[in-house]
């Protein structure tokens, strides 16, 4: 027992390591792929999050809890004394933010009264003698700037400098007085006094936040009583939950592909590990017999599947950590989706996540070994010991229920609702899918095969070819697993990305009706009397101007996009609508809301709705909107007006009069605009924005096409591996047949026959199944994690392409191991048969 088992181990793993060393080396490159992928995705998840969470508390400071503004526009700022004196507030401290820009950076500017700060959120002020002193009055000057380290260092300044700030449409000079030491490292902050910010940048009696210090287990609900519909509660668990949603369903959905991809790997294990185990049947038969029992057959098989799987992600953790700063680096901690665009990202990592990839890997690799040698080991040692083909008899039935049920149950877990706002049980629908599909390659080669098999006399190679196929169709699905796999995870993401963008360009093209856009970035915008200029432009036609604002709904969601503009009566043609009604509560305001928000908040059409605004409002209607993944809400302008006072446009769409230049047009508007905003004023046409919306559009799915990308190659090297294993495993099949007169031209011909059979089998398996997964990917995961929908496209350039190159790697590949295999003379192929 003892001896049967050192030569499993030395025989049976070292042996075949050294026979077929690229082909280990493949499989465990395929593990590392999988692995790397998956943790260089999540580091970097990881580290944008926790940057961007690491921001939030820097510029939000040490507060106990604050009362945030739900919009730009702030609140009265005579809320103020009833913070201050409610039950349970020991402190209270009143904040100004303001978006500045100084020497073309942008820096995060507060406006504190820092006395009070000092006692509720010291970290913004410093207590050290480089940092705020408040023996002095140089806190309380108009002039005074206090700036953190990475803020000097970025503008090359220091204290005694004057600068020149840009913040809500004001410019100021201001001179930097001081450090401010308590900012965390990396973090662009300024702090004025907030009298100056007030009263020098047109925030008079409005403020942003209170930061509030409570007293010792005292809640919060009495400041809850008193909050007007403008302000809400806001803490470090609800910055934590918002800042996590923001971003949520983006990296979730990426986790799950680069999982996707570690489960395409270990398919390839399965498939190569199998035909290893076929080809070396006669070797365990031999151990069986010498005393090893079938659990140590297993052991073995399930060893070798461990080493491969160490390899491997040791291997994919090297490369998923230098892919995720790779990834960093080149495309920002939101990996080109936007979602931290302004933050800076330090790379962090994270050991639990890497001893959970490493496993995964293992788990992976031995999954694909053991399965395998079960097979194996229940074949009977003297049966096996003469047999080179399949275990099971060729003529028994192919089973397809245990497919059939995965597939069911696949369907219908795609018809369950999300949890906590994922799809998953969307991707357990994929994986079941997709498992159903590997598990149905059996029934599916053979009956695809089936009409060729029953009219024979094409001649012999591809007769031979046929026959082989058609009559151990197990083994051509063990060689087919892995090429399917991959194969449907690149067709399925293919369909998702084309459907999504068509969708999108689509709706571009429709809103983007007007002749030129024009927008105030950074500004307080349009006051009436520059709107009156513009609309007096020669060459304007009509101008539409609007407003968009974050408008925060709840304060563990991120904020909803308002925009104020002219909605026309009936259905408006620039609003896609995909609902509308006109029954609605009496006395109410309406309002359109975009898919994504009627998904979020469960609104409907002709339901009132709670908004942060003063007055009563109810849904009109719903429209389809690509550009804002956590909602709109459209206002009419004039409404706007009312129920804020606000009378400034940050944006407008305009029309030409007919024959106008556009060029000299977007001259005159350009000059028509305000000195203090003319630096912060852009026109595009709707061609440059269609084609910047799109470039957008390929930077946040730039990764998923990397993941094609690995897809197509991991296919393709699954191909390769499989026909060449296949091949020589069959070396003493090939003597045979050179014996009763088919030469090695018919040989090599039958191979190559057999190799274009198998990438077509494959190859369609895999688009249809790729096809299936794609609904799941674009009509259930998709509005559960974007909350919008679209239509199925099909990339049908694409799908032809990937089953042009299956076949052709599959023939060229089994060609060249043929005339590797058959190089040997007749007697010496089949000399082991004798």
């Amino acid at each position: 027992m003892i001896l049967a088992a050192r030569l499993a181990v030395r025989w049976l793993i070292a042996g075949e390591w050294r026979a077929h060393p690229a082909r280990l080396a493949l499989t465990a490159v395929a593990i590392a792929i999988g692995v790397a992928l998956g943790f260089a995705v999540h580091l970097v998840n990881g580290s944008a999050l926790s940057s961007f969470e690491g921001a939030l508390r820097t510029v939000n400071g040490s507060a106990d809890l604050r009362v945030t503004a739900t919009s730009p526009l702030g609140f009265d700022e005579a809320f103020y004394a009833k913070v201050a004196n409610a039950p349970g507030v020991a402190d209270a401290s009143p904040v100004v933010v303001l978006r500045a820009t100084i020497a073309k950076t942008r820096v995060t500017l507060l406006g504190l009264d820092v006395l009070r700060a000092a006692q509720v959120t010291p970290s913004l002020v410093g207590m050290t003698p480089v940092g705020i002193d408040r023996r002095t009055d140089a806190a309380f000057d108009g002039q005074a700037l206090f700036l953190s380290s990475a803020a000097m260092l970025a503008l090359r300044t220091s204290p005694g400098s004057m600068l020149t700030v840009t913040a809500n449409g004001r410019t100021v000079p201001l001179v930097v007085a001081g450090a401010l030491p308590g900012i965390a490292e990396d973090e662009m902050i300024g702090v004025i006094d907030i009298a100056t910010a007030q009263w020098r940048f047109g925030r008079l009696g409005r403020l942003d936040r209170i930061d509030v210090k409570q007293q010792d287990d005292v809640p919060a609900a009495a400041l809850t009583a008193i909050l007007p519909r403008d302000a809400s509660i806001g803490t470090a668990t609800n910055d934590a939950t918002r800042s996590d949603a923001l971003s949520r369903a983006y990296r979730v959905n990426l986790d799950m592909l680069a999982l996707v991809a570690l489960l395409t790997g270990g398919f390839l294990v399965f498939s190569a590990q199998s035909l290893s185990v076929a080809r070396r049947l006669r070797a365990f038969a031999l151990i069986r017999t010498l005393g090893l029992p079938k659990s140590g057959i297993i052991a073995a098989v399930a060893l070798e599947g461990l080493m491969i799987g160490v390899i491997g992600a040791a291997l994919g953790l090297i490369l998923g950590y230098a892919l995720a700063y790779g990834a960093l680096t080149r495309f920002g901690g939101d990996l080109g989706a936007g979602y931290f665009a302004d933050g800076s990202v330090r790379m962090r990592f994270a050991p639990l996540a890497a001893i959970g990839f490493f496993m995964l890997g293992l788990l992976a690799a031995v999954a694909g070994s053991v399965l395998p040698a079960r097979i194996a080991a229940r074949a009977a040692p003297a049966a096996a010991l003469r047999n080179t083909g399949d275990v099971i008899d060729p003529r028994t039935p192919v089973p397809w229920r245990a497919a059939a049920i995965l597939i069911v149950f696949g369907g219908g877990a795609a018809l369950l609702p999300p949890i906590g706002r994922l799809p998953l049980f969307g991707y357990a629908s994929m994986a079941l899918i997709l498992s159903g599909g590997i598990a149905g390659m059996p029934w599916f080669a053979r009956t695809l095969l089936a009409p060729l098999a029953r009219r024979p006399g094409r001649g012999i190679a591809t007769d031979l070819a046929v026959r082989h196929l058609h009559g151990a169709p197990g083994q051509a699905a063990t060689a087919l697993c892995g090429i399917v796999a991959s194969t449907a995870l690149m067709i399925a993401m293919a369909v998702m990305v084309t459907s999504f963008r068509g969708a999108v360009d689509d709706w571009l093209g429709q809103i983007l009706s007007d002749d030129l856009y024009l927008r105030v970035d950074g500004g307080t915008g349009f006051d009436p009397a520059a709107q009156a200029t513009l609309r007096a432009t020669p060459g304007v036609a009509s101008v539409a101007f609007s407003r968009q604002i974050p408008l925060t709904i709840k304060p563990d969601r991120p904020p909803v996009t308002l925009i104020a503009r002219p909605v026309a009566k009936g259905v408006d043609p620039s609003l896609k609508l995909l609902d509308t009604t006109d029954d609605f509560p009496a006395g109410t305001t309406p309002v359109w809301i975009s898919e994504p928000a009627a998904r979020l908040y469960g609104w409907t059409v002709g339901t009132p709705v709670m908004l942060p605004l003063a007055g009563r409002y109810a849904v009109a209607g719903i429209w389809r909107d690509y550009a804002r993944q956590q909602g709109a809400i459209v206002i009419r302008d004039t409404d706007y007006a009312r129920v804020t006072g606000d009378l400034t446009r940050t944006e407008a769409a305009i029309t030409l009069a007919s024959g106008a230049d556009p060029n000299r047009v977007a001259r005159a508007l350009i000059t028509g605009t305000p000195r203090a905003l003319a630096n912060l004023v852009s026109i595009a046409r709707p061609a440059t924005l269609r084609r910047y919306a799109l470039e957008l559009f390929d930077r946040s799915f730039a990764v998923t096409y990397l993941l094609e990308g690995v897809a197509i190659l991991v296919g393709l090297a699954g191909v390769a591996a499989t026909m060449s294993a296949q091949t020589i495993a069959r070396t003493r099949e090939f003597g045979m047949l050179r014996h009763i007169g088919v030469s090695k031209h018919q040989i090599v011909a039958m191979l190559a026959s057999e190799g274009a059979l198998l990438g077509l089998v494959g190859g369609v398996a895999g688009i249809a199944l790729g096809g299936v997964m794609a609904q799941v990917l674009v009509h259930v995961i998709n509005p559960q994690s974007f909350n919008w929908t679209m239509a199925t496209r099909v990339p049908w350039t694409i799908v032809a392409s990937v089953a042009i190159a299956l076949v052709a790697a599959a023939a060229g590949t089994a060609t060249l191991a043929g005339r590797r295999a058959i190089a040997a003379d007749a007697v010496r192929m089949v000399r082991e048969d004798w």
